[in-house]
């Protein structure tokens, strides 16, 4: 049986609130890129701001989970991101396959690498976090050591700009905001999450001599589900990896001008 302690989950709801009915729900946010597919499985770059799941209460755009019924009534979500994040999710297109998937998840043998844009000027060589963690309210994750759940996650720095870092995420496990909690922990923020005490970044930030509206660098927090690998049903070891947004690629372009 899946152990959906080990799967990364999108943001908690209320119980009480009850799902908005399919055929009210908004369109799709963005387009939904196939990274690469095959007869029993599909694999998807997930625009930010569109939930792997349907919702309860105030969200009402499209889910991941409603489009891809749409295409294979018999799909199922492999695993799950946050709202906000953007990137790779794979989809089973049959129940056969889904488990063939879910065991890999279950006994830690999927390899997934994030890419988040964070606050400062960080150097981290292989970081090794191993910080447990526990959820509050409000959907709110904080460190503790005593009654948390185990998290590990390991951190390496790919650019270092003036006042931000690319920074290279691989959860061992799959705890709920695990990396932008171990990120916290450690002063390094991910930029535009508010959640965990980041500002909205602006363009005036990097570039000084800035004419006309200054403008957010981004929008979201700058997380980005970059690269899988994990073995297909048939055996074929599949190294999947999805490009980033347009909201990313535009705030590296932006460091990459103004903040060397």
């Amino acid at each position: 049986m899946i152990n959906l302690d080990d799967i990364e989950i999108i943001d908690e709801f209320e119980e009480d609130e009850p799902l908005v009915d399919p055929r009210k729900r908004g369109p799709l946010i963005g387009k939904i890129q196939i990274v690469d597919q095959a007869d029993d499985w599909v694999a998807i770059n997930k625009p930010a701001f569109v939930p792997s799941l349907p919702e309860r209460g105030k969200f009402t755009a499209q889910s991941v989970q409603e489009w891809a019924k749409n295409q294979w009534p018999d799909s199922i979500l492999c695993h799950r991101i946050d709202r906000e994040t953007s990137g790779l999710l794979l989809i089973a297109k049959n129940p056969e396959a889904y488990r063939h998937f879910s065991m890999q998840f279950e006994h830690r043998k999927v390899h997934k690498i994030y890419h988040a844009i964070v606050n400062g000027q960080l150097h981290f060589n292989d970081l090794w976090i191993d910080l447990p963690i526990i959820a509050e309210q409000l959907g709110k994750i904080r460190i503790d050591r005593k009654n948390g759940k185990p998290a590990q996650t390991r951190f390496k720095s790919l650019q270092v700009f003036k006042h931000f870092t690319l920074m290279e995420c691989e959860p061992k496990t799959g705890r709920l905001h695990q990396i932008r909690v171990h990120l916290q922990s450690q002063n390094a923020c991910i930029a535009a999450d508010t959640l965990y005490g980041s500002d909205i970044p602006m363009l005036s930030w990097v570039k000084r001599k800035l004419h006309g509206t200054d403008t957010p660098l981004i929008q979201r927090f700058a997380l980005h589900a970059k690269q899988m690998r994990i073995q297909a049903p048939d055996g074929t070891a599949l190294i999947l990896e999805a490009p980033y947004p347009k909201d990313m690629e535009v705030m590296l372009k932006h460091l990459n001008k103004y903040n060397q």
